[in-house]
């Protein structure tokens, strides 16, 4: 499965790239804020999108709400320390398919991909 995480912490995104790999997930592209995500995602062609809320130059919601322009299909899931149910909620409407939030044990990233790849065979 291919995966495309977007963070604008390399920290952040090392992070995640390492709980991929333990989890079996090796074709983990990465981007910096959701117009770099963009482009790579037009090249790259992922199966799942791990997404950050706030980065400069365009933040997660932005990218969420550009992406879903064009593909309806991709699930997406927000990763932010957004934890406020207005801001879930707003993630959602915009075309979230999933969300979690930060700090985050890689067990519960685990189940989040499993719900989320669960929920879209299943559509």
């Amino acid at each position: 499965m291919k995966i495309l995480l977007i963070d604008d912490s390399k920290t952040m995104r090392n992070i995640q790239k390492s709980v991929l790999t333990q989890l079996g997930y090796s074709q983990v592209e990465e981007a910096c804020d959701g117009n770099d995500a963009l482009s790579k995602a037009a090249k790259f062609g992922p199966d799942l999108i791990l997404c950050d809320w706030n980065m400069p130059n365009m933040d997660g919601l932005t990218f969420v709400k550009t992406f879903r322009q064009t593909n309806k299909a991709t699930p997406v899931i927000m990763v932010t320390t957004e934890s406020e149910k207005a801001r879930v909620i707003e993630a959602i409407k915009a075309g979230v398919n999933n969300y979690v939030v930060k700090p985050f044990t890689p067990d519960l990233l685990a189940q989040r991909i499993q719900e989320t790849m669960a929920k879209r065979a299943a559509a």
